[in-house]
């Protein structure tokens, strides 16, 4: 405090200076003011009065009402009653302090040093603070943190938008009711990163009305924003010394100028035009600034640079969780700064809002602490010249002057937080919140609250009201068909969606306009997961195509082109009334085992035309490939004649002809590989439509019925988890009293009837061995009496039962007579089982 004393000594030495000299001007008058002042006419009053009453002033709406919830402090620890006597020092200390700040710097507001808690009674801001580290790891990063601070609690405005609150809840509290202001927001995100090892430090200071009110609505969504992605150029191959020249370009060069330009004239009248509406709306918002500007107060939270490889100090706004430098426009101004060791003031000019301040807490002419046993380091204020001054007595008096007043500050008074596991999973306040942005609005919600495992719902809009629905996207968890995000275009109809892996198709990727058959639908798949190596599947009307990766047999690409079919398309259409094939177009890769002259790269079956088409690989010392084309016939002709092959049948182009490839005999058994290839792949075309079948229908089914993932961890939710806990515990608790009825002692009886305490005589246990016996052997006659009595009864009811079968056989029914032999083989077995028990 000396530091300021001085400075502030100063500022009133110049000020009473000022003083005397405007004193002197003032006792001359000057020769204008010595003249008589020109008297007030009536149309000068109506003109001064008409221009006050142009001049508008806004009153700024105060909610002076406390917005505070009711809080129970019967159940209350006594630390959040009371003050400990270490407490009730600091409070003096920063009582002091305050009074001191208040007389030397009277143009400033009051501190936000001790305000009431929850119980009435006034706790240091400090104390509030109470680190602890979460057992989530999700909560670990200071990101994750914000984000849970500002899902879990709702805002709650400030009884008085221009003044501190009167009263800070602890953590504990504000966890429990899920409400708070933006002190209580930042108490609780400052308690939580101070916890996970971050130098964080909750502010007090001013705010832009958006940023105090929590509103979004001009801010763009951070969903909405694009990565930037580096474009990787492709390299390309060396030219080859001879090469095939491309054809040349015959189209007119001014043409594609002229259209090129017209086309970046328009994109750039688009551009004006939006950034001129952009600009218009926001000097329409910048017109009128809202009133109490640069007085609004608001807390935040400063993360200073250094733990945890922060690499440079940065604002975190409790209420949306977001990061701001400290050079932006939204922080207006700080009073003062706060953690869980010490409480400093901040001495800088913020005419600049706070992009001049310097975060240098060791510096106690920026930043006056409240305590000395601050953990910054101090500036050092002696010169090297004086250091040889300062003899060794001044140095222990210092010592001891420091430890005198030094002051550490007192535990927390608050409870440990504690986040239990359902309140971390719910999140948001009921399990909803809804965040409105510039042209979007952001919905969230709790797991397992939706039915079909909607998570969040990201809407997109085309205008700032936000009536004109342009996209939406939306997110789930726990689906059993490992549904993870769909996104629908309002524009064009296209859904698309994106599954994790483990769907029972390794579906990656659907995209669709109908979930009808034989419409236009794009699938991606898990390579990995599927045997054929399929990795995507397009589909429209009239053709279907397929890309391969992996594949034994060097399959890339297969392309199917359909006729017109004569029925109606149902789901089953496929299987009873397939498309007619007309074209099937098959690539495949180099196969480095065969020489490039017999490793076909392109395949072509002409189905209608009854050709087939192959292109071979190209040699790298060429600058042709080889082609082949079959003219595919019946083997009979009309009266039953078999065809032989004939050399008009094959048409070829070898670059290097070989002697054997002119034969028939190798042309005919390459045509009749050929069909047996195209009977393969028209009959795995088919088979790729009965999967689309298949998948579309598992889709509808799953979509309908849009099951849930339990884990087996969750005892609430899991019933078959449940029930098989309940199931051992009753078992175990049947084998409890197995055992406890093993341990009983049969001769508790006969024993109760002799003296307790003596010792049994030989005569006295000859007696009590044959009473047991007797009664054992009385037990076992009575349960004998009591088979031989059921068996007698069985025996009798089944004499009765056949003889009554034996009266009525003529007239009984096929089923009376199963019910007889029914009944005779279930007597049977009984009196068969009671002749046993008998035998014994």
């Amino acid at each position: 405090m000396e530091v300021l004393k001085e400075k502030v000594e100063e500022e009133e030495a110049a000020e009473r200076e000022d003083a005397a000299e405007r004193g002197e001007k003032m006792a001359k008058p000057p020769p204008e003011m010595r003249k008589e002042e020109t008297p007030m006419t009536q149309e000068m009053l109506r003109d001064l009065e008409k221009k006050l009453s142009d001049i508008e002033i806004a009153i700024p709406d105060m909610c002076v009402s406390d917005t505070k919830v009711t809080v129970d402090t019967s159940m209350l620890p006594a630390s959040y009653q009371s003050n400990t006597p270490k407490e009730e020092h600091l409070l003096q200390v920063a009582d002091n302090f305050s009074c001191q700040y208040s007389h030397l710097c009277p143009d400033r507001v009051p501190l936000f040093l001790y305000p009431l808690n929850e119980c009435e009674v006034p706790k240091f801001v400090s104390t509030t603070i109470r680190p602890t580290l979460m057992p989530y790891t999700e909560l670990y990063n200071w990101d994750s943190c914000a984000q849970f601070v500002a899902d879990f609690l709702s805002m709650e405005p400030l009884a008085d938008p221009l003044k501190p609150p009167t009263h800070l809840y602890s953590p504990t509290t504000v966890l429990k009711y899920q409400r708070g202001n933006c002190f209580d927001f930042s108490t609780l995100l400052c308690s939580m990163l101070i916890g996970a090892g971050y130098d964080a430090y909750c502010v007090n200071g001013y705010g832009s009305q958006d940023l105090c009110f929590m509103d979004l609505t001009r801010e763009v969504c951070p969903l909405t924003m694009k990565s930037k992605t580096k474009v990787q150029r492709k390299q390309v191959a060396p030219p080859k010394k001879y090469a095939v020249k491309p054809p040349r370009d015959l189209t007119s060069k001014y043409e594609q100028d002229q259209e090129r330009k017209k086309q970046e004239k328009i994109k750039a009248e688009e551009e004006k035009r939006l950034k001129e509406e952009e600009e218009r709306l926001q000097e329409a918002e910048n017109a009128k600034p809202p009133p109490c500007t640069g007085l609004r107060v608001h807390s935040w939270v400063l993360v200073l640079s250094g733990k945890r490889e922060v690499p440079e100090s940065f604002f975190i706004d409790p209420l949306t969780a977001r990061s701001y430098s400290t050079q932006d426009d939204h922080f207006l101004g700080i009073e003062s700064l706060w953690n869980h060791k010490n409480y400093w003031v901040n001495m800088q000019d913020c005419w600049n809002c706070c992009k001049d301040l310097i975060f240098d807490l060791g510096d106690p002419v920026r930043w006056e602490y409240l305590l000395l046993g601050t953990d910054k380091p101090h500036l050092s204020i002696l010169d090297d010249d004086d250091d040889n001054l300062v003899d060794d007595d001044d140095v222990e008096n210092l010592g001891k002057e420091d430890e005198d007043k030094g002051f550490d500050m007192p535990h927390s008074w608050v409870e440990p937080i504690e986040i239990s596991p359902e309140a971390f999973e719910t999140r948001c306040p009921n399990g909803m919140k809804v965040i409105h942005y510039k042209r979007a609005k952001l919905e969230k919600w709790a797991p397992y609250l939706n039915s079909n495992g909607l998570m969040s719902r990201l809407s997109t809009y085309e205008d700032l009201e936000c009536t004109k629905l342009l996209e939406m996207k939306e997110w789930y968890q726990n689906r059993e068909d490992m549904l993870e995000l769909r996104h629908i275009h309002k524009d064009t109809g296209l859904i698309i969606d994106y599954f994790k892996p483990g769907h029972p198709q390794a579906l990656r990727v659907h995209s669709y306009r109908s979930m009808q058959p034989e419409n236009d639908r794009v699938m991606e798949f898990y390579e990995k997961a599927r045997v054929d190596g399929l990795i995507k599947r397009e589909e429209t009307p009239k053709s279907m195509a397929e890309h391969y990766q992996g594949r034994p047999d060097f399959l890339a690409y297969r392309h199917v082109t359909y006729g017109s079919r004569v029925k109606k398309v149902t789901l089953s259409s496929a299987e009873s009334n397939p498309r007619p094939m007309m074209k099937i177009t098959e690539r495949f890769s180099r196969n480095p085992a065969k020489p490039a002259d017999e490793d076909v790269e392109e395949r072509v079956f002409l189905i209608s035309e009854e050709r087939i088409q192959l292109r071979y690989h190209c040699r790298e010392d060429h600058i042709t490939a080889s082609r082949r084309e079959f003219l595919r016939r019946t083997e009979v002709d009309s009266k039953g004649n078999k065809i032989i092959m004939t050399p008009d049948m094959c048409l070829s182009y070898e670059v290097e002809p070989m002697e054997h490839t002119k034969k028939l005999l190798y042309q005919y058994e390459a045509m009749m590989q050929l069909k047996e290839q195209e009977k393969l792949s028209r009959h795995q075309a088919w088979e790729s439509e009965l999967e689309v079948l298949e998948i579309l229908k598992l889709l509808e089914e799953e979509e309908e019925a849009h099951t849930l993932k339990i884990s087996i961890y969750d005892t609430k939710r899991n019933e078959k988890s449940r029930e098989y806990r309940e199931a051992m515990e009753r078992v175990m608790h049947e084998e409890h009293l197995r055992q406890v009825e093993a341990q009983l002692d049969y001769l508790a009886p006969f024993l109760a009837q002799l003296p307790p305490g003596e010792k049994l005589t030989r005569w006295q246990a000859i007696r009590l061995k044959d009473e047991c016996l007797m009664d054992f052997k009385q037990r076992l006659i009575d349960k004998a009496n009591l088979i031989q009595a059921r068996f007698e009864q069985e025996t009798q009811e089944l004499q009765k039962k056949q003889q009554w079968y034996q009266e009525n056989q003529v007239t009984l029914t096929t089923e009376d007579e199963d019910l007889y032999l029914s009944y005779c083989s279930q007597a049977m077995f009984r009196i068969r089982i009671l002749e046993q028990r008998l035998n014994r």
